[in-house]
């Protein structure tokens, strides 16, 4: 059975800046074949958006929760997005929003 692809928005907060996070996220992002593109904010939380089948996405969820090494993840928040075409091929990281 296939799936339909889904976009999700995440945001984590805690000490999840200058940890090596978004590289993080772009490698778990691949391993998962997810795409989206992850961004510091300038409140301090990352934002991520996500695209894949529930399958993928709840698993990257949980890769979120848990973080590289030298973060220390409070919190991560999800909320649906609509597909967005131009990061439907690749898991990116983008500049701070």
């Amino acid at each position: 059975m296939n799936q339909a692809k889904q976009a999700k928005r995440y945001f984590i907060s805690g000490s999840v800046q200058g940890v090596g996070f978004r590289y993080f996220t772009q490698r778990a992002a691949e391993k998962l074949s997810i795409c989206g593109y992850v961004r510091n904010l300038r409140d301090g939380r990352v934002e991520v958006y996500a695209i894949g089948v529930e399958e993928q996405l709840s698993g990257f969820k949980s890769t979120l929760k848990d973080g590289p090494s030298f973060s220390s993840v409070q919190e991560v928040s999800e909320e649906p997005a609509s597909l967005d075409a131009q990061f439907e091929k690749a898991f990116v990281i983008l500049l701070t929003a």
